[in-house]
């Protein structure tokens, strides 16, 4: 299939993409707002000249955050903007970016042609960057037209994924051609992308920028305190954080076996989709003491299980516990990042399913911060062995720490290649 194809298909697939947007807008409206962005209509005014970040959803947006706000200060004056898809990754960049004056934002037109050329001339950036594998042929055929130099920054591409996007060689190929860097966190994935058809000289080994995770100096002296008004001081504290669907019921069987050992143990569970936030806090009602923390209820001596249903809070809630679980990964989802909390010097733990995050999580591994469970029971015999065992939960901490301190670095040798892109 090449791009002429691939376009002709998006365009015919419409009436089904609003179908998507529709049904998901029962469940979350915010998905039913906005739509002419969608198009590259009703597009928000914008200054032109500076730099175009995509980053497709909240995870993205987090990554990006150290890079958007390091290049805000190389390069004082220049407009960022800013996209992604979801609400939720909206709303994140809002609140992150609230007092910059020289970020902007809107949501990424779909990758139609005519979409994109109007977003593209409607910003003029000198420079596209997009996070991570969010590569979408049109954008970046159109930039190419234009003369806009695309960076693909933090890069990642799984083995499946990477015959995902060979099977399409002839729309992959001219696409990964057209790009001017490729910032790829392994020596592995700089293969993948080079097989699929980058140019070899626009590959470069960067290594992950979200070993560069600064944890602000004031987060753990917050989590301390809260935890002593809670009076949880002295309780084994754990949480399960961005978890999906199906995940949870595994997670509050992993929990109540625990509090047949540890009857005082407090689970923070966080669902990893705003949307599921009402049902998982219901879930969790009917069999345990539950409070939700929006809502601001205090945790007491009776409450077995916190529901982290509050946006733009996960690194404090990991900072509250004592153990980590790091969600999508007991079901096929492919693993969230588990480098938070190893910048926390936590524990880590996760399921069998850890694709997205197999060179990160195999790091983590081996240097003995983070251990593989297969099913609730043996999260629950985990997490138990932790507890029992502070100095081994302790020792798997300061590995995790380790790793992400030898591993840093990787933002100022991608902002380097963007800054060549830049001054070209």
């Amino acid at each position: 299939m090449n791009r002429t194809l691939y376009t002709l298909l998006f365009h015919l697939g419409l009436p089904l993409v609003a179908l998507r947007l529709y049904l998901r807008s029962r469940k979350a409206p915010a998905y039913g707002q906005r739509i002419g962005e969608r198009f590259a209509c009703k597009l928000p005014a914008m200054r032109q000249g500076g730099i175009w970040v995509h980053a497709v959803s909240v995870g993205e947006s987090i990554a990006a955050a150290p890079m958007v706000r390091a290049l805000l200060k190389a390069y004082p004056g220049l407009p960022i903007t800013l996209t992604c898809m979801t609400p939720t990754g909206s709303e994140r960049i809002r609140a992150m970016f609230a007092d910059e004056p020289c970020v902007q934002h809107c949501y990424l037109p779909y990758d139609l042609p005519w979409a994109a050329g109007r977003f593209l001339d409607h910003v003029r950036p000198k420079l596209g960057i997009i996070m991570e594998t969010e590569l979408w042929p049109n954008h970046i055929h159109q930039c190419a037209k234009r003369s806009i130099p695309v960076a693909l920054a933090n890069a990642r591409l799984s083995e499946r994924s990477a015959r995902g996007y060979g099977r399409f060689a002839k729309l992959t190929r001219p696409m990964l051609a057209e790009m001017s860097l490729i910032a790829v966190q392994t020596e592995t994935e700089a293969r993948r992308f080079r097989d699929l058809g980058a140019r070899p000289e626009c590959v470069q080994v960067t290594g992950s920028i979200k070993f560069d995770l600064k944890i602000d100096e004031q987060l753990l002296p917050r989590a301390r305190a809260l935890r002593e008004q809670w009076g949880a001081d002295q309780r084994p504290v754990w949480i399960a954080a961005s978890t999906h669907e199906g995940e949870d019921a595994l997670i509050l069987q992993a929990h109540r076996q625990l509090l047949q050992v540890h009857g005082d143990a407090l689970l923070i569970l966080v669902p990893r989709h705003p949307e599921r936030f009402a049902a998982v806090h219901a879930l969790c009602s009917e069999q345990f003491t539950s409070v939700r923390r929006s809502v601001g209820t205090s945790v007491d001596a009776q409450t077995q299980v916190l529901v982290g249903d509050t946006m733009g809070e996960l690194l404090f809630l990991y900072a509250l516990a004592d153990i980590a679980f790091v969600g999508g990964s007991l079901v096929a989802t492919g693993g969230h990042n588990p480098l938070e909390p190893a910048a926390l010097a936590l524990p880590v733990l996760m399921g069998p399913h850890v694709f997205n995050f197999l060179e990160i999580s195999a790091m983590l591994r081996e240097a003995g911060a983070l251990q593989q469970v297969d099913d609730a029971e043996g999260l629950a015999e985990a997490v138990r062995r932790l507890i029992e065992l502070p100095q081994d939960a302790q020792r798997m901490g300061e590995a995790g720490r380790s790793v992400m301190r030898a591993n840093q670095g990787a933002l100022q040798r991608l902002l380097k290649g963007l800054g060549d892109l830049l001054h070209k």
